[in-house]
């Protein structure tokens, strides 16, 4: 029963945990206590070094007890999780914004499509007409 309840536990800390060595500076930054100078740093520090745990940090200037525990436990910058959402609500706004312009060009191509379509029927008709009337009058 202990045991289920320790790797509970576990599972649900790794599950929020961050790889610090594959993490870009948005996901460190979305870490409580780490701004852009600290995830800069720590992506500095595992260009020459491989961060294996987060203790690791702890080599790192200005990183600390408090630091290291934010990242065990995965707690989330209140910031990080609004620029998310508003950053996912703005993705869904472009994304609208381009499917309305597509669908405006697509119309517009196909107008203009009808339009040489028409013209080149049109001439191909006259055309026609002269090279009839032309053999009308030879006879």
């Amino acid at each position: 029963m202990l045991k289920g309840i320790i790797l509970l536990g576990l599972s649900a800390i790794m599950a929020f945990a961050i790889n610090l060595q594959t993490a870009s500076k948005s996901e460190l930054m979305s870490i409580k206590g780490i701004g852009e100078k600290k995830a800069e740093a720590i992506i500095k520090y595992r260009k020459t070094h491989k961060i294996k745990s987060a203790d690791d940090l702890k080599n790192i200037k200005g990183f600390g007890d408090g630091i290291v525990k934010n990242v065990k436990k995965g707690v989330k910058n209140k910031d990080a999780l609004k620029s998310a959402k508003s950053s996912s609500k703005k993705v869904t706004k472009k994304s609208k914004n381009l499917k309305k312009d597509l669908k405006k060009d697509s119309k517009k191509k196909t107008k203009e499509m009808k339009k040489s379509l028409k013209k080149k029927e049109k001439k191909t008709k006259n055309k026609l007409k002269k090279k009839l009337s032309k053999k009308v009058l030879k006879k």
